[in-house]
């Protein structure tokens, strides 16, 4: 049985319905978090850890949400702010300037077992990973999750235009390294 976000929500109030209703909640999300976290971090075992933490902070501030998002956008918006921290983290820890992160997701892409798409699809994925992180969430929102700019701007919380713009840019970006690659 599939249940809407407000019934998941409602059960998840509910004591004796609290565990019922977060597993119906990570069956509904896992998989749409797990492909956009994923295009963030690119590595599967970093994508797994990052979305184990994402249902843990979903899990400890479930009871709090207000509702004055969508729980989908609320879900995303931790799922992004959990990704980012993990890659600010990374390059910390690694003392590496942000040209070789892109270089070494760029080399995790090219080495990953679960990676299943072809030549073409490998040149994109190196072209989106060629932009900066902010660039490549709103690219890989519109471009792939054909996410509508005024749920992105709740969920990255930047105005309507700034992400059209974003996006134009990356779109470009893109297009030039495909061109010359």
């Amino acid at each position: 049985m599939h249940y809407t976000d407000n019934e998941i929500l409602t059960l998840f109030k509910d004591e004796s319905t609290r565990n019922m209703a977060f597993h119906h909640l990570i069956q509904k999300y896992q998989k749409k978090l797990y492909w956009h976290i994923r295009k963030i971090v690119i590595n599967h075992d970093d994508t797994d850890d990052i979305l184990q933490n994402t249902f843990i902070k979903v899990w400890k501030n479930l009871e709090a949400f207000k509702a004055e998002s969508e729980l989908y956008t609320w879900l995303y918006r931790i799922a992004t702010n959990e990704s980012l921290s993990f890659l600010k983290q990374k390059k910390r820890a690694n003392f590496l300037s942000i040209h070789s992160i892109e270089y070494q997701l760029a080399k995790s892409l090219e080495s990953d077992i679960y990676f299943q798409g072809d030549q073409i699809q490998l040149k994109l994925q190196k072209a989106i990973l060629t932009l900066p992180e902010k660039q490549r969430i709103v690219f890989n929102l519109r471009y792939y999750d054909e996410m509508p700019y005024e749920q992105m701007s709740q969920i990255l919380e930047t105005s309507v235009g700034a992400l059209k713009a974003s996006y134009h840019i990356a779109a470009k970006k893109i297009e030039k390294y495909l061109i010359s690659n």
